[in-house]
């Protein structure tokens, strides 16, 4: 994007079997792009190392911070503290998930997001802590946790659009089925045909409450950090056993016509992806708005082009492929943000 634009990332990891060339042809590619880079990292070590690849000097970068800290947990604190004050100056962002815990100890898991943010703002160039919608909270409560730090300026809030959707598809679904769970219907069920319109209604219903997530969290006008992935309940595209992280441009192959279709569409696809983009930048001003696409690799494989040079050492250019083509992904849904920018 342009400086004047808001910060754009993508997912900055291998998640294909390989040495360190993928990374180098992901530099390539992001720097192409002109994306910024999400970065998962255990420890400041391994994200100090992950920084050696960042696509230029000065691409936007987070962290996204390890799924097991317990914020609860004063060394777990203490982590977030480490990252924040190693690498205030090379990130804008950290990236920590949600907990169970803010519905079951909301007290404590409040007070220890305060201590963090206390501490945070004592920090010279301290990075922004943004709290992810991640264990399949009531959105309401998310929500309201979030609102109760307003007055943390260091920490906000990091909306996965594709977690905040599906929970709502399964919520709208058990409505009309109580019991049933809508993420367990496989293509392969024979009363798949009977329930699909009621299936496509609850997975309908997942931009009303994003949208309304974003109008109520934007109206505080602290900056929010966004994870942009797509996702259907019948999904089993992915090669970690999801239903989203999808790309926006996907449709879900079905046995049989629905509306005179073989397909199904997603929760959002690229109009409703236009409509969250719009809206978020509408609220809070590209200043105060991050994209970053989460979006898993998908099967397919494209030729290395200009890139086969990082690969003269493999025998076998499978993985390279695969790689290139998870990366023209991301390059083609990162032209989706930039249109609805």
């Amino acid at each position: 994007m342009s400086m004047s634009g808001p910060r754009l990332l993508a997912l900055f990891q291998k998640r294909i079997e390989g040495d360190d060339a993928l990374l180098h042809l992901a530099n390539l590619r992001f720097r192409e792009a002109g994306l910024g880079a999400e970065f998962y990292a255990e420890n400041p070590a391994e994200l100090n190392w992950l920084l050696g690849f960042r696509p230029t000097p000065e691409s936007a970068a987070v962290a996204h911070l390890s799924r097991e800290l317990n914020i609860l947990e004063e060394t777990h604190r203490n982590l977030v503290l480490d990252f924040a004050s190693a690498f205030g100056s090379q990130v804008f962002g950290l990236v920590i998930h949600d907990q169970p815990e803010a519905a079951t100890q909301k007290e404590d898991y409040l007070a220890a997001l305060r201590d963090i943010g206390t501490r945070l703002e004592r920090i010279r160039n301290s990075p922004l802590l943004y709290v992810e919608y991640a264990v399949g909270l009531e959105p309401g409560l998310f929500v309201e946790f979030l609102q109760a730090l307003r007055d943390r300026g260091r920490v906000s809030g990091c909306v996965d659009i594709g977690h905040i959707g599906l929970r709502q598809a399964r919520s709208a679904y058990s409505q009309r089925h109580p019991g049933t769970d809508i993420c367990n219907l496989t293509l392969q069920d024979p009363e798949l045909p009977l329930v699909i319109e009621d299936v496509q209604t609850a997975v309908g219903s997942a931009l009303r409450v994003v949208l309304d997530v974003i109008r109520t969290l934007g109206r505080m006008g602290k900056p929010l950090h966004f994870h942009l992935h797509d996702g259907h309940p019948l999904s089993t595209a992915s090669p970690f056993g999801v239903s989203d992280h999808l790309s926006f441009l996907e449709k879900i192959p079905i046995p049989f016509e629905y509306r005179g279709r073989c397909s199904l569409d997603l929760m959002f696809g690229p109009s409703g992806l236009a409509e969250i983009v719009t809206e978020s930048l509408r609220l809070l001003g590209p200043e105060r708005v991050s994209f970053s696409l989460e979006i898993h690799p998908g099967e397919g494989r494209l030729p290395l082009g200009d890139a086969a040079h990082l690969f003269d050492h493999w025998a076998d250019k499978t993985n390279a492929e695969r790689m290139n083509y998870w990366l023209s992904v991301l390059w083609h849904n990162c032209q989706l943000v930039k249109q609805a920018c």
